[in-house]
């Protein structure tokens, strides 16, 4: 079977970039080794969410009190919120079969191999080999855990996120090693529900290393408030699983101190891992970056016909902008005029609890690059629709350009700040200054007014403070 554009890989790099290149009036092919929708939807943003939203609905009841209503006994059922997780993914993986069928995409379902620069060999379940040809060839396989030499995952003692979404029984203590979005985020879930948790993270910044260092100090001043144990500027030195428990012996970086920690299990919680290898790469000689595919603005790899989007790259790791990468990749072949992404415009969000969502510098990276700031903050304390919510933890920070006024960066921590984050990457994308934010009336009461004022904060004209 011969098509025009064959994407390995149905994640939301290559279902996306399927659906837009079937728009566009291509045949298309999907191969897939399991379930549609890729890691994101199976076993990631998605899966995830729910167990958190779980987790969040058992905080709520254990505090219902502070609401001004009275429940007894409850329970978090810890096999009902795994069901209730796995149930969300299915029916999403589902509604990516129903938009396969409707873009009339053929998906075909084994592992994917380039053999050449328009031919892909599909291994299927049984062995069985068959290949298919398009001008076009577009690598979407993804991204795994990443694994520490000195952390072998065994899936029993010493675990990765997919096994953390799927345990039989609920651990009484467990190591967290890594404090990116995916180690704070199981942290939450696990300690919300009753678990002892202790997070070890190798930078000095400590709990969410890559975000502005105001948003690494608050998460981790509430997370020990939460009684969740925070490591940071710590390395793991190895872990004991020969007994009945693990034994994870730590290393200060700067003191030197030791510390073993005893517990049921450790997730490994250490980052991504590009999925490349066995994929015909090498064959056709495409060139890699550092162990990812090295490709150009419009996803083209050295090989003609050969395309690479999503965690193959050495972008950042997230579902949005796998997406925003097909697209891009699709349209390019289609011939249209396409706008290379703006990689400091992508908005990045962590579902812990409070969330945390950012986009662009950082102070520290603004002030790197030269910049002369105005920088506002605006704590939810004293948001009237933060308190009215019961949850009060948290800020918005701004940082401007003080010269131009320009958005350099947004860097918000609090409740439902997720949803409020692409303000800010819409106005950066449209360059707009802090003198019209400050001026674009916001509603009250509202979580997202808190731009406005630290807008306002700024430029030294806060109201609320």
């Amino acid at each position: 079977m011969n098509f025009d554009v064959i994407i390995i890989g149905s994640g939301p790099g290559g279902y996306v970039a399927a659906i837009r290149a079937s728009q566009l009036g291509m045949k298309v092919a999907v191969v897939e080794r399991e379930s549609l929708g890729g890691i994101c939807l199976n076993w990631g943003c998605i899966p995830t969410k729910a167990l958190l939203k779980s987790a969040q609905v058992f905080e709520y009841i254990s505090h219902a009190a502070d609401y001004g209503i009275q429940i007894k006994d409850a329970k978090a059922d810890f096999k009902g919120m795994i069901g209730r997780s796995r149930g969300v993914a299915d029916g999403m993986s589902k509604g990516v079969q129903f938009l396969m069928k409707k873009n009339k995409i053929t998906v075909i379902n084994g592992n994917g191999k380039l053999i050449g620069n328009q031919s892909v060999e599909v291994t299927a379940a049984d062995g069985k080999k068959e290949t298919y040809s398009a001008p076009h060839i577009i690598i979407a396989t993804g991204g795994r855990a990443k694994e520490l030499p000195n952390l072998p995952v065994d899936g029993k003692k010493i675990i990765e996120y997919r096994k953390a979404m799927s345990l039989e029984t609920q651990p009484k203590k467990m190591v967290v090693v890594g404090a990116g979005a995916i180690g704070v985020e199981f942290a939450y879930f696990y300690h919300s529900i009753g678990t002892e948790v202790t997070i070890v993270e190798f930078m000095e910044q400590g709990l969410v290393p890559r975000e502005d260092a105001d948003i690494s100090k608050e998460l981790t001043k509430i997370y020990t408030r939460k009684g969740i144990k925070v490591l940071a500027n710590t390395a793991v030195e190895s872990v004991d699983t020969t007994g009945k428990s693990c034994k994870v012996t730590t290393k200060h970086r700067t003191t030197g101190a030791t510390e073993v920690i005893e517990c049921d299990v450790v997730l490994s919680a250490a980052g991504v891992s590009p999925n490349v290898e066995n994929i015909g790469l090498e064959t056709l000689g495409i060139e890699m970056d550092r162990g990812f595919i090295k490709t150009d603005a419009q996803y083209r790899t050295n090989v003609p016909g050969i395309y690479a989007i999503g965690d193959v790259l050495p972008t950042q790791a997230l579902a949005h902008v796998a997406s925003a990468e097909g697209i891009t990749c699709v349209e390019a072949i289609a011939g249209m005029h396409v706008e290379a992404i703006d990689y400091n415009n992508i908005p990045g969000c962590t579902y812990c609890s409070p969330e945390i969502a950012s986009v662009g510098y950082t102070e520290a990276a603004a002030k790197a690059a030269g910049y002369e700031l105005k920088i506002g903050k605006f704590p939810f304390t004293a948001s009237g629709k933060a308190k009215a919510a019961g949850a009060p933890e948290g800020f918005v920070k701004v940082i401007y350009d003080a010269k131009y006024g320009e958005w350099l960066g947004a860097h918000f921590i609090g409740y439902n700040v997720t949803e409020m984050i692409a303000e800010a990457v819409v106005a950066r994308k449209l360059e707009t200054t802090g003198h019209e934010i400050l001026k674009s009336i916001h509603p009250h009461p509202t979580i997202s007014e808190a731009i406005m004022e630290a807008t306002a904060a700024a430029y030294g004209e806060v109201i609320h403070l």
